[in-house]
């Protein structure tokens, strides 16, 4: 638990951004503190290795997808370390070829993201990551757009959880995150 309480500690809070009433969680400073970020990377590998992949039907994890853009920043080094490719899921717009995509509603109005679709392959074992669910909109888009492509997601992952939105509920497979927070 020390190194959940040591990533917390690094953590700031920017009241009334991005809009008034909503205080944000950055989590710029992890990636800032090379202790600070290896500390998050570890803390969901030993989830990973430990929980997660033992559960798996193949034993592995295939594909780490990290979403836009946050999620990109975690994802490479998680999917490395495990083996696995790495996928972004983008906004609508970002991705060169043949996509796939999905609308999904989010806290502050309604978005597109879009995946390669030759980037995650049938029957291919997914893991989900990003800094923080919040409604779970995002997240869901990717699990849509993953099931398009005729894989499963074994877990999102996340640093952070605002547990007071509920939005793990929302998502088609267990949810781990280092954080959680009421605020």
């Amino acid at each position: 638990m020390a190194d959940v309480a040591f990533i917390r500690s690094q953590l700031t809070t920017h009241p009334d951004f991005p809009k008034k009433g909503i205080v944000f969680l950055d989590i710029f400073p992890l990636l800032r503190n090379p202790i600070a970020f290896e500390t998050t990377i570890t803390n969901f590998l030993y989830h990973l290795t430990s929980h997660t992949i033992p559960r798996s039907t193949n034993g592995k994890v295939d594909v780490v997808v990290g979403l836009d853009a946050r999620g990109f920043l975690f994802g490479p080094i998680i999917a490395m370390r495990l083996g696995a490719a790495f996928v972004p899921v983008r906004k609508k717009g970002k991705l060169p070829g043949q996509t796939v995509s999905v609308t999904y509603e989010k806290e502050y109005g309604a978005d597109v993201f879009e995946m390669q679709a030759d980037a995650v392959q049938k029957g291919q074992t997914v893991i989900v990551v990003d800094d923080l669910i919040a409604t779970g909109g995002s997240a869901k888009a990717a699990g849509e757009l993953i099931k398009q492509q005729g894989a499963s997601v074994l877990e999102y992952l996340f640093i952070i959880e605002l547990t007071a939105l509920k939005g793990s509920s929302h998502l088609d497979a267990p949810t781990y995150s280092i954080i959680q927070s009421d605020d």
